[in-house]
């Protein structure tokens, strides 16, 4: 019998229809690769706390961070999305403006303008690159899609066109801590997220993760978008990470054709799925 997982793209404002499809792509990709370890997949758009309770794992989309939080606040939807990120530890992915939403804190940001749902031990520098007129494509070197599983292995090893719109970027790895992230929050237009205890349940290796970097770009000049080849390494700009049961990208894999990431995404999703009904 056929387990069925059920993903949710929050709808309440930003590119979640462009989401969707990249979704159902990567959905026939992963289906026709499978062998006896058969998944039925379903999508969802998620308005409501209703919706979301349906959902094994959920895509926050790229658009205008301020917003969506706003609405969820409104709609009584910011509370239950904290509680399956952060207390649930559901699979949960955020691009550009999701990123800032699941970060701890977020600079350039006035107290009370921003609320953030929580879950990855990060400050984000909103809007990094400069306003939209300074949005760029660079091809980014995405190594943990080597480990797709599909039937896409020899398309793994190249290179990720990353889509960049007031795009945000990882300035700081945060440690773990009890309680919010206070040194943060004395930080002039900071704001951080409130803290949410896990539930028993969940496995210690998620509770206890730290934040990998998974990609970087070579700094750019903010005011014109060109790079910077002379900068190190460890002086690149953070656009992928994960902490536990929580992915970021600071781009939009959703604003292109390329359905790599989802179905890497959704490979972790499953093995997460299977591995807590067991």
């Amino acid at each position: 019998m056929a387990t069925t997982i059920t993903i949710g793209v929050l709808a309440l404002q930003g590119a979640f229809s462009e989401h969707l499809q990249l979704l159902r792509k990567a959905f026939a990709t992963i289906e026709a690769g499978e062998g006896s370890t058969r998944v039925e997949w379903k999508d969802i758009e998620v308005r409501t706390e209703e919706q979301l309770s349906k959902c094994d794992a959920l895509i926050v989309p790229g658009g205008e961070s301020t917003a969506i939080s706003l609405v969820a606040e409104r709609s009584g939807l910011l509370e239950p999305l904290r509680n399956f990120v952060k207390i649930e530890r559901k699979q949960t992915w955020g691009t550009c403006a999701g990123l800032i939403l699941l970060a701890e804190a977020a600079n350039r940001t006035k107290k009370g303008g921003q609320e953030l749902i929580g879950g990855l031990d990060v400050r984000v520098n909103r809007n990094h690159f400069g306003r939209q007129v300074e949005s760029f494509e660079t091809d980014v070197k995405l190594s943990f899609l080597e480990s797709i599983s599909s039937n896409l292995s020899s398309e793994n090893e190249r290179p990720f066109k990353g889509v960049f719109i007031r795009a945000p970027v990882v300035e700081k790895i945060l440690a773990s801590q009890e309680g919010i992230q206070a040194g943060e929050a004395e930080k002039p237009d900071t704001v951080v997220a409130p803290s949410k205890q896990a539930q028993q349940e969940v496995p210690s290796e998620v509770v206890d993760a730290k934040v990998e970097v998974l990609a970087t770009v070579p700094k750019r000049n903010q005011r014109t978008g060109e790079r910077k080849e002379s900068e190190k390494l460890h002086e690149d700009d953070i656009i992928a990470v994960r902490q536990g049961n929580v992915f970021g990208t600071s781009f939009h894999p959703e604003l292109t054709n390329d359905a790599r990431i989802h179905i890497w995404w959704l490979e972790q999703v499953r093995a997460a799925v299977i591995k807590g009904s067991s």
